[in-house]
């Protein structure tokens, strides 16, 4: 009989200008699809994913915020107490690199001070503008975790998921309440898996 993997709880958030892709990239990810008429999003949408990282389960909160400036005053309440954070530029507008630099600073000053970043440039399958080796230089300055993708080709986006995931320390607190039962003999802990059938329809974790 195999033995049962452990089950960690993640809050996970995307943040960026609008139009960089976010919404692409958690589309890509959970369903494996991609659109060209995926809607702005409002304020955030929340999405759950359970990840097969091979010693252990990872049960991802995804939230994708609204880049538009008028739902920024919003965006805080969605990124506390995220444990890892994808700051999402586009690759062709220069204007979103800057102003990913703004989101590292904020989520540093208002957000979790552990939390895991990860740099993404996303529209890798475009001509790119924003030069890597200028990128490169902020990611070692910054200290973040990078990655390049393309949500419409699907090319490094599960990557980048795995990557950030893993990267994320464990502690005792992030087992979900509903994966914990305690035994009547000595309270000890005992985490059960138990998947989410349609987080595995694609029968890719």
């Amino acid at each position: 009989m195999s033995e049962k993997k452990n089950v960690f709880q993640f809050k996970v958030v995307l943040l960026g200008e609008s139009a960089v892709g976010k919404s692409s990239m958690v589309f890509r990810f959970v369903n494996n699809t991609f659109s060209e008429k995926i809607e702005s999003t409002i304020g955030a949408t929340y999405i759950n994913y359970e990840l097969d990282l091979g010693d252990y389960f990872a049960k991802l909160q995804i939230w994708d915020t609204a880049g538009q400036e008028r739902y920024h005053s919003l965006t805080p309440m969605y990124y506390r107490g995220a444990k890892g954070a994808f700051i999402v530029y586009d690759v062709t507008s220069y204007d979103s690199f800057e102003r990913a630099k703004d989101w590292v600073n904020e989520l540093r000053s208002e957000g979790s001070p552990d939390a895991k970043i990860m740099l993404i440039g996303n529209k890798i399958d475009l001509e790119r503008i924003v030069k890597k080796e200028e990128v490169m230089e902020y990611v070692k300055k910054e200290q973040l975790l990078y990655h390049e993708c393309s949500a419409k080709s699907g090319v490094g986006v599960r990557d980048a998921f795995f990557e950030l995931t893993k990267s994320i320390p464990i502690e005792m607190e992030d087992i979900p309440i509903d994966d914990i039962e305690y035994s009547e003999s000595d309270d000890e802990i005992r985490i059960d898996k138990k998947r989410n059938k349609n987080n595995n329809k694609n029968g890719c974790c």
